[in-house]
């Protein structure tokens, strides 16, 4: 037994020393593979591109805590639980199947843009989900990340309470992706290849937040004012329980957490921190949950196009905050 236990605290000092955290990319897939039980690690980037690469894409501003203050100042939104019965496992995708943009996965490119994709995904799907699968239009990502001051620094970084804040206050216009022509503003930053093998351009170099432009692209025939949607009400929702009843009820909404070096290998399973150091605060899209293996997890939409993880999608360990993914969850009620 004594050998035993000295043989489970070396091996926990072996994976706490410095050199573990910052292994090749290879050796890290295979390591946690061979300790992780409840998800698959595989390639999902090239193994040499630097840490600085994750980190641009990990763009939930958190200096001196200013994205959980941020997120803290909004009201919170609670549900009587003993007036809905939660199922064990739920899908936003199959919950409402008229609205095609929970199915979706968006690419915010190489642009600290997370936080304007976790909202406005999140927006979309729930002005279909209110009016009842009529309006499938998408909100504007490059609208909110070009035009929106108070949220931050565009490509640099943001603050998703204030992205839903700004939804309230000016308004979003609509908007695909990149190249879709759809709507009064896409996405002007093309999808790119962050992995191995893709059917995109490699991403290169930092992209740089285009200019705010108030007025729609060419032959849209609605102009930037009256183009606009705007929510009524932003909030944040606190405790596991809440969070569940606010997506069963009114659809996804929008979280933010700290992503480690191990994260993006994510190929399956429910994801839980085994390896690697913090790389930044990621903003995404949590549309259900469910139960896997025994496994709690939430079912979530990324941003980093249908090549990386499962088909775009992931799931992360539920009930436990797991890398705070339940401390700062935020969402809005939408006028129609």
């Amino acid at each position: 037994m004594k050998v035993l236990l000295v043989v489970c605290c070396l091996a926990v000092v072996a994976m706490a020393a410095p050199e573990y955290y910052h292994m090749d990319i290879d050796t890290m897939i295979v390591t946690i593979n061979s300790v992780q039980k409840t998800w698959k690690a595989g390639r999902n980037f090239h193994p040499s591109l630097p840490h600085s690469y994750y980190k641009r894409m990990l763009g939930v501003k958190d200096i001196n805590g200013e994205s959980q203050r941020l997120n803290d100042l909004l009201p919170k939104k609670t549900h009587d639980l003993s007036m809905i019965s939660l199922p064990n496992n739920f899908d936003g995708r199959e919950a409402w199947p008229n609205c095609p943009s929970l199915k979706e996965i968006r690419d915010q490119s190489n642009c600290g843009s997370c936080w304007a994709f976790g909202a406005v995904e999140a927006m979309t799907d729930r002005i279909c989900i209110l009016s009842n699968g009529t309006k499938n239009f998408h909100i504007s990502a490059e609208d909110l990340l070009t035009c929106c001051k108070s949220c931050g620094n565009g490509c640099n970084g943001g603050f998703p309470s204030a992205a839903w804040n700004y939804f309230d206050e000016d308004g979003i216009v609509t908007g695909g992706q990149y190249g879709t022509n759809e709507g009064c503003q896409p996405y002007k930053l093309p999808p790119c290849d962050h992995h191995v093998p893709g059917k995109y351009k490699p991403c290169t170099g930092d992209s740089e937040t285009p200019k705010c432009v108030k007025k729609c692209q060419a032959n849209y025939n609605i102009s930037y004012e009256n183009d606009k949607h705007y929510g009524s009400r932003t909030y944040s929702v606190r405790d596991v329980d809440q969070i569940m009843a606010e997506i069963y009820k009114n659809g996804p909404v929008e979280a933010a957490f700290t992503v480690y070096s191990d994260f993006p290998t994510y190929k399956s399973g429910v994801y839980s921190h085994t390896s690697g150091e913090a790389l930044g605060g990621h903003a995404i899209k949590i549309l259900g949950w469910g139960v896997e293996n025994g496994e709690e997890y939430w079912l979530v939409a990324n941003s980093w196009n249908a090549d990386w993880g499962d088909k775009g999608f992931f799931k992360i360990r539920r009930g436990t905050d797991e890398c705070g993914i339940e401390s700062q969850v935020v969402a809005g009620d939408p006028k129609l």
